[in-house]
Order: C-alpha cells, then structure tokens, then sequence
C-alpha cells in the first residue's frame, strides 16, 4: 500500500493530470475485478499492475500498454488516458475491458478462478474504489487554466526561449501527451512530444536536431522542431545538442536520469558557451510526503563529496553540490553503494572455491606461489598497476594506479574483478616504469592502513563516516578517565568488517539525521552486541 501511494504521489509531483487519471485507472481496475467476480468469471492475472506502480522503474508509456483495452494491433488512442470520471461511465468501461482481456487470451494475462480469493475480496475492491471516488470528487474535473506549472512551462518556452530550442524531459507518457496538447493551444509552433508509443523516437530526435545527427539535408526547415517533449526513451543513446537548454518537468528517483538527461545536449559538438537546466521541484507538501526533493539533494551532495562538481543541476544554494565528470562511470559517481560493503577477502574466497574445488592441480600451483611475484596481462579498460598486500595488521589491501601514478579507482571489488582472467591467460611484458609504480601503490597502501580510510569504501559511505567520527571520539575518550574498550572493539570491528544490512540502513539514516558522536558510539555498542553490527565470515562468503 505504500508502495502504491508514494508513486501516486509521484504521479501528482508531475502533473494534476497525471495524477486523476492514475486514480481513474486505479478504480477502473478495481471493477474489472468486481465485474468478473461478480459474474463468476476468470480474473486476468499479469504483470501490469506492477508496470502501473512501479513509476521508479517504467515510464508510463508501459503501463498504459499493459492497461490498453484494446487489442495489441490497435493503435495508441489519447482519449484512453482522459476517462471520464462518473462511476457509471468507468463501470462500463471496466466490462469492455474484460471482454477485450479475453479477446487477448493467454498473449498478455495469465487466468485464475475467482474461488481462490476470500469472499471479503469484493468488499474490500468496492470499499477502495468508493474511496477513490471520493478522491475524484473532490479534485473535479482537471483544468489547465489553473495550471501554474504549466504556465511557468508555457512562459519558459514562449518568452525565455522563444527563438531556441527546447527540451523537456518527463518521466511520464500522460504528462508528455498533456504538455504536448497545451502547449500548441498556447500558440508553440514546431513542437512534438515523444513516449514509448511513438513509432520512430528517432526520426524526431533528428528533426529536432538536425546539425549533430548529420540530417540537415534529409530535415528541410518546414519539418524542423524547435520543441520537443520526450520521457526518458530519449535520455539515452541520442544526439540532441542543437539545443542548449534542457527542461526536468519533473524529477527522477535517479540521478542517473538528471545525468543523462542533460548529456543529450551537454556533449561533443554543443556549440552554446552556457546550457541551461530548469527543473521543476516537488511543491512542498508533495516533498514532506516522498522526499524526491531531499533524495536527490543527498544524492548530489554524496556524490560531490567523492568525486567533486563544476555543474549546476539546481538554481540555489545548493548548485554547488552537482556532478564532475557525469558521464564517466570510472569516476565512481554510478557505482552500486553496497559495493563498498563488500568484504575483499570473503569475494576473494569465493572465487578461489569457485576455480579450485574440482582442479587439485591448479590449487597446488597456486599455493606454492612465492610470496613475492609480479605478472600482467591485456588490461580491459585502463593501464595501470593493481597491487595486492597483506598489510602489517593482518588486512588484505588492493589498489590500482594508472601509468602516471593515479589513483583509478578505491572500490576493493572494481580492482579485484580488473584482475580476473582465465588461468591459461599469457602473461605480457611489464609496463615501463612498473617498480616505481609498485612502489607508490604499496605507498598508498600503508598510507591508507595508517589513517584508517583502507578497507572501509567510498568516505561518504556510512561504514566510513561511522569509522571515522567513533575513531576519533575513541582517541579522545582513550586520553581521559572514560577510557571505553567495548568501543575501541566497535571500531576495529567497522575497520575490519563490512556491515551487515540492517547496521548499513541504520547508520545511513542517523547520519542524515545528525546524530550526535556520544549517540551513535551507544547505538554502534548495542548493535555490536547484540550481533548485528557486522558480518561474520559466513555471511560475507554468502
């Protein structure tokens, strides 16, 4: 249930309009529902309820096609998003629907007797349909007129921009086919809007953006697009930089989403000296009850606390916080979080079981490695040298660093999986230079080891910030008469383990939260002892 309101919510973060038709599809499968029970008949079972929902991950453009009432030949109708809201009216509908679902057969839905759910299942499907009546009711009838969002949208292209290009992004199909409607009846010429419906998403891409996809002869200026509204099926893979400003109708759950976005104009070939990025923030009671706002802000800051900024994603104080180098994975900004959970040596174990289990030969090979030794192979994605120490504490340290000395990378797993080749791989001739660079990465090693930031993942992960501030208080209270042991056992825990899930989730939103050091050591101490603070070595091999 909660699932489902916050995407709602999300719905009424994009647009009024989005939002009432979400609640109109809502009801409208509900007595789909009713009307087979009811009638004693079959009921469709399949994934587009979870296609509805799951806004984090689809655009809407995939529910709409999960929910179309129509037959998989037939063409995309715009009338089917603006049901009318009468309760009679989505009655009827609702049986057209389930005569077009068993038209469809077993192409789309899966069947299952209306005698395995509880009797209380009608009841209940009226008494949520009524609800959201209710919700209907009191919203009325949509009306763009006192649509100040859109105004703002209207205003932006017909006055701020009204000689450029424009392109605006949205992450759902209603929102795109609304704006589209409203901004020709405002007087936008050449304007266009693209969803996963849209037969040919390029052929868009290149009237709007001719130069940079080599179209201008094939694009004649008739047929060129200064707009162009698109959900996140043109976020990637496109050449859209004859534009130079980018317009976030409405925010993603991802910063990955923000990031691609602008890339289809912030790229090779942009000629404009400054891009411009509007973004439409949640209104503020939207924002207190899903927090897209403040999850994307942490997001950026996280992010800009690794790898720096010099882009601006939002008009205020917070500009400062945005993204260097978006486009570059290698910079670590897209890396899973939990990859810096990941405990080297238990990864390391699997794969010696996984390799050595069933080949006695190869595992005495290796065991009989010197202690000492050096080979190389073809690098897969960057030159360098990866060196492996057992430190002076017992830990085992990875580090990988560029023929310049760079640091590439400090995620433990990236280096370990740069590493992986076959057994049977040719080793090649070592790099010029490859003692010095050993050298500065055994350096790096120790370096890390004696700060304590070896081992512990990205510094603005929870198990590093944790380390960190209890390191520190632990010294301080170590100089007094408070001398705390079970914390000093806390932190070399967090130094030499990765933390188990719920430890991860806990320290994460206390550190959001502003938790104070005296709090957050008590709250580390009882989780330690009550086991649940890191993993133990069987849990990390898993």
């Amino acid at each position: 249930m909660g699932f489902c309101r916050t995407n709602l919510f999300k719905r009424l973060e994009s647009s009024g309009y989005s939002f009432l038709a979400s609640i109109e599809r809502h009801i409208l499968r509900n007595f789909i529902y009713l009307h087979a029970i009811e009638n004693g008949l079959d009921l469709p079972i399949g994934t587009q309820d979870a296609a509805l929902l799951d806004t984090s991950v689809f655009d809407d453009e995939d529910s709409q096609a999960a929910l179309e009432i129509d037959d998989e030949s037939a063409q995309p109708d715009s009338t089917a998003v603006a049901m009318e809201p009468g309760e009679s009216a989505l009655r009827a509908q609702a049986r057209q629907a389930y005569a077009s679902y068993l038209r469809m057969g077993s192409k789309r839905f899966k069947w299952l007797s209306p005698r395995f759910f509880k009797p209380t299942l009608a009841a209940e499907l009226e008494a949520d349909a009524q609800d959201l009546l209710a919700i209907l009711r009191v919203a009325g009838t949509w009306s763009p007129a006192g649509d100040t969002k859109l105004h703002a949208l209207v205003a932006l292209v017909q006055q701020q921009h009204r000689a450029e290009k424009v392109l605006v992004f949205t992450q759902f199909a209603d929102t795109a086919r609304y704006l589209e409607r409203q901004l020709q009846q405002a007087g936008v010429k050449s304007l266009q809007a693209v969803t996963g419906d849209t037969p040919d998403p390029t052929s868009a891409a290149m009237r709007f953006s001719p130069v940079s996809n080599g179209a201008r002869k094939q694009v004649a200026k008739a047929d060129e697009l200064r707009v162009l509204i698109a959900t996140d099926v043109l976020s990637e893979g496109q050449n859209l930089q004859d534009a130079a400003a980018v317009v976030n109708y409405d925010l993603p759950w991802a910063i990955i989403r923000l990031i691609q976005r602008a890339g289809r104009v912030d790229r090779i070939g942009q000629q404009a000296p400054v891009i411009d990025c509007y973004t439409f923030m949640p209104a503020d009671g939207v924002e207190r009850i899903i927090g897209l706002r403040a999850r994307v802000r942490n997001r950026l800051q996280e992010n800009a606390e690794v790898i720096g900024t010099d882009e601006a994603f939002f008009e205020d104080d917070f500009s400062a916080q945005a993204l260097r180098n978006l486009y570059d994975e290698t910079a670590g900004a897209l890396d899973d979080p939990h990859d810096d959970e990941v405990d080297l040596s238990s990864y390391a174990w699997q794969v010696w079981n996984g390799a050595t289990k069933d080949d006695e030969a190869l595992r005495l090979a290796i065991e009989n490695l010197p202690n000492v030794l050096y080979t190389s192979k073809a690098a897969a994605s960057q030159d360098g040298v990866l060196v492996y120490l057992r430190t002076a504490e017992d830990n085992d340290a990875l580090a990988w660093l560029d023929p310049q000395g760079h640091v590439v990378t400090e995620s433990q797993l990236d280096i370990l999986r740069a590493a992986a080749c076959e057994p049977d791989t040719s080793a090649l001739p070592r790099l010029q230079g490859h003692h010095t660079l050993v050298r500065q990465a055994v350096q790096t090693l120790v370096e890390s080891e004696r700060s304590g930031s070896g081992n512990l993942g990205r510094p603005s992960g929870p198990r590093a910030r944790t380390y960190e501030r209890l390191k520190r208080l632990a010294e301080e209270r170590r100089r007094t008469l408070f001398h705390d042991a079970e914390l000093e056992l806390a932190v070399d825990d967090l130094y030499r383990r990765p933390l188990k899930e719920p430890a991860y989730d806990v320290l994460r939103r206390q550190l959001k939260a502003g938790v104070k050091d005296d709090d957050l050591a008590e709250l580390v101490k009882i989780l330690r002892d009550e086991g649940k603070l890191v993993q133990d070595d069987e849990e990390a091999a898993r």
